[in-house]
């Protein structure tokens, strides 16, 4: 129940945070809408491209807008000076961790709930299918698991701003290849068994690194 309680509190009181700023979702909404837009005209005259690139779209969009929230979100703990005294909270460490995660999942499933219908109205898909729900939902419990952890690590330095993407981005590359494969494939209509390994893929690296984060957490928030 303690375990439970200091979650809850570290997700309210990032939601809270939220409401009150509104900066990490506003920035994340303006960067995905403005990515949407670039290549919506830049892919314009090329109707086959459209068809064939719009599931690698969708993903570049939610991972390059995950990764600007992620920054933001422990970014704004260590410059308000508030990390420390999350830190000091009488809890698991644990418990901060899928605090974070849970916000984290939280704030990027509101982002793709808005980018997905504009996708479907600009790119002419049907993007709007369970399938594909089901892909982005597993994708992005994975991005944040691993995405919260290596921004715990990249916060403290100078350049956190780089830093985390080049810490991040190579190690979500099983998330954003299975996530385009199998969004490509619901897409397409293809049989669900070509289908079901990239969503098996996608479980196991979602398995894989919450075991891990739970593992490392402890020594990455230590000074």
């Amino acid at each position: 129940m303690d375990f439970i309680r200091g979650t809850l509190a570290i997700l309210w009181k990032d939601l809270a945070a939220e409401a009150r700023s509104k900066e990490l979702l506003s920035a994340m909404l303006v960067f995905s809408l403005l990515t949407i837009i670039v290549f919506n005209f830049a892919l314009e005259l090329d109707k086959a491209a459209r068809d064939t690139v719009t599931a690698g779209v969708v993903w570049v969009t939610v991972i390059f807008a995950g990764t600007l929230g992620l920054n933001r979100s422990l970014a704004q703990e260590q410059d308000r000076g508030s990390l420390e005294g999350v830190l000091l909270t009488p809890v698991d460490r644990s418990a901060i961790y899928f605090g974070k995660v849970m916000g984290n999942i939280l704030f990027m499933t509101v982002i793709e709930v808005i980018i997905l219908p504009v996708f479907n109205l600009l790119f002419r898909v049907p993007l709007l299918h369970w399938g594909v729900a089901l892909t982005a939902a597993l994708g992005t419990v994975g991005y944040a698991a691993v995405g919260t952890l290596l921004a715990a690590m990249a916060v403290r330095t100078r350049a956190r701003e780089v830093m985390l993407p080049v810490l991040l981005l190579p190690v979500v590359i099983p998330v954003l290849l299975a996530g385009v494969k199998a969004t490509t494939g619901f897409l397409e209509l293809r049989p669900l068994d070509e289908i079901t390994p990239w969503l098996n893929l996608l479980l196991g690296y979602d398995v894989l690194f919450v075991a891990v984060a739970l593992l490392v957490f402890d020594y990455v928030v230590e000074e």
